[in-house]
């Protein structure tokens, strides 16, 4: 069995110090890789919090980072550190993501936006940003949803973001290949996350009707997926999004 030795690299992870992020920094921790966990400064200082918590458990090789996706600056000034840091760049995982739930008709433009800002806009600042310091051969993984796929209510702004990192996945995933990075997206189902305890129980029970495999998947799950992507095993997949959802799909 051949198993995968991250020794040397180094990935950054927006957001990670929670949920799928969280669990992503520790599956490429545990493979050796440095890791670096961006926050964004909020009003409760929850962020920053859950950041150095992770890094402050992992310890050895874990740096917390600020790092906003929304701004080009901000991110290439945490870029800067985390290369002084660790020598290189190899590895960029796309986590950030927000949820603003509304039907469209109800819907402010600024709830809109929020989302759209994050969850697409981000993905495109860090990967420009990433471009000029990741390594050749290096990966860039970001995660996009079965709601980019399938929709759900309530979500036109989350669908719309989500189904962007995939067009943005492929595209960029040939303008990258010369340099033999590879570009690749996953899409998780209902994961039981924060983020997801947040869905209505009842919205929950009809979800799980639609999951042939007859669960919620684990944030472990995902992470795995996303090990892989970033591992010497996954060198001649790009361009293309991996489905973890427990066999639904549209």
């Amino acid at each position: 069995m051949t198993s995968i030795d991250l020794t040397s690299k180094t990935a950054v992870i927006t957001g990670g110090g929670q949920g799928l992020g969280k669990a992503t920094t520790f599956a490429l921790h545990a493979a050796g890789a440095n890791v670096a966990i961006t926050w964004f400064a909020d009003p409760d200082g929850i962020n920053q919090q859950r950041a150095e918590e992770t890094a402050e458990q992992l310890g050895d090789r874990t740096i917390a980072v600020e790092g906003d996706v929304r701004s080009r600056d901000s991110i290439g000034l945490m870029l800067d550190r985390v290369v002084k840091r660790f020598g290189s760049l190899d590895i960029v995982v796309n986590n950030a993501a927000i949820l603003k739930d509304r039907s469209i008709g109800k819907m402010e433009d600024d709830e809109w936006q929020a989302v759209i800002d994050t969850n697409l806009s981000g993905v495109y600042k860090v990967c420009k940003e990433s471009i000029s310091r990741l390594s050749d051969g290096g990966r860039i993984v970001s995660m996009a949803s079965l709601s980019g796929f399938v929709g759900f209510f309530g979500q036109t702004n989350y669908s719309a973001a989500k189904a962007g990192v995939v067009g943005l996945t492929k595209a960029l995933s040939k303008e990258l290949a010369a340099r033999r990075i590879t570009v690749n997206a996953v899409a998780p189902g209902v994961v039981m996350t924060e983020m997801a305890e947040t869905i209505p129980e009842a919205a929950r029970g009809q979800m799980l009707k639609q999951i042939p495999m007859g669960r919620f998947g684990t944030p472990d799950e995902v992470a795995n997926a996303i090990l892989f992507l970033s591992s010497p095993l996954a060198n001649y997949i790009t361009g293309q999004t991996i489905h973890v959802n427990g066999g639904w799909f549209a």
